[in-house]
C-alpha cells in the first residue's frame, strides 16, 4: 500500500477517534476522564504510527474538536496553546519512550514525567500567564489549563503504559 495513503488514513482514524471519544466523555462533565483519554490516544498514536502522526493528531486536533462544536468553543484563543502542550507531549513521548534505557518501562515512565510536565508547562505559562493577561478567561478555564493537565497527562500516560506492549505485539503480529 502506498505510504502516504497509510500515513493519511492512520492519522484522520486517530483525529476522528479523539473528537468521538471527546465528544462522549465530554457529556460526563468531568475533565479528568476526557483529558486522559485524549492524552492516552495522543500517546498510542505516536507510539504505534510515528512522529508524524502522533504530532499531526496533536496539532490538529484541537482546531478540529472545535470546528465539531467539542472542547473550548467558546474560548477559541487557547487553541493554539492546546495544540503547542499537545505537541510537546508527544514530542518528548516519541523521543524518550522509543529509547531503551535500561528497559523499556523505565523509558516509557520517563516520556510519562516528562510529557505531562511538559504538556503541563505550555499549557500553565500559555493560557494561565500569558493569554489571560491579553483576553478575558474565566477561573474555570484558567484552573482547568494548570495543574489538571499534569493529572490527566499522568493518567493517559499510565494507561498508555498498560496497554502498549500488548499493541506492539498486536501490531507487529499483523504485520508479518
Amino acid at each position: 500500500m502506498n505510504k502516504r495513503i497509510l500515513w493519511i488514513t492512520r492519522t484522520a482514524l486517530f483525529i476522528a477517534l479523539l473528537i468521538a471519544l471527546q465528544a462522549a466523555t465530554a457529556a460526563l462533565g468531568n475533565q479528568f476522564v476526557t483529558g486522559s483519554v485524549i492524552n492516552l490516544i495522543l500517546i498510542i498514536s505516536v507510539m504505534t504510527c510515528g512522529f508524524a502522526t502522533g504530532s499531526s493528531v496533536a496539532v490538529l486536533s484541537p482546531g478540529v474538536a472545535f470546528l465539531f462544536g467539542v472542547g473550548p468553543t467558546q474560548f477559541p484563543v487557547i487553541i493554539p496553546f492546546i495544540s503547542l502542550g499537545n505537541f510537546v507531549l508527544v514530542l518528548l513521548w516519541f523521543l524518550i519512550g522509543n529509547r531503551n534505557i535500561i528497559n523499556k518501562y523505565i523509558s516509557y515512565i520517563t516520556a510519562l514525567i516528562a510529557g505531562a510536565a511538559g504538556k503541563f508547562l505550555v499549557l500553565y505559562i500559555g493560557v494561565v500567564q500569558i493569554a489571560s493577561l491579553f483576553f478575558i478567561l474565566p477561573a474555570p478555564i484558567l484552573v482547568m489549563m494548570s495543574f489538571p493537565q499534569l493529572i490527566t497527562a499522568s493518567i493517559g500516560g499510565t494507561i498508555a503504559i498498560i496497554i502498549l506492549p500488548v499493541l506492539r505485539r498486536a501490531l507487529k503480529y499483523t504485520k508479518s
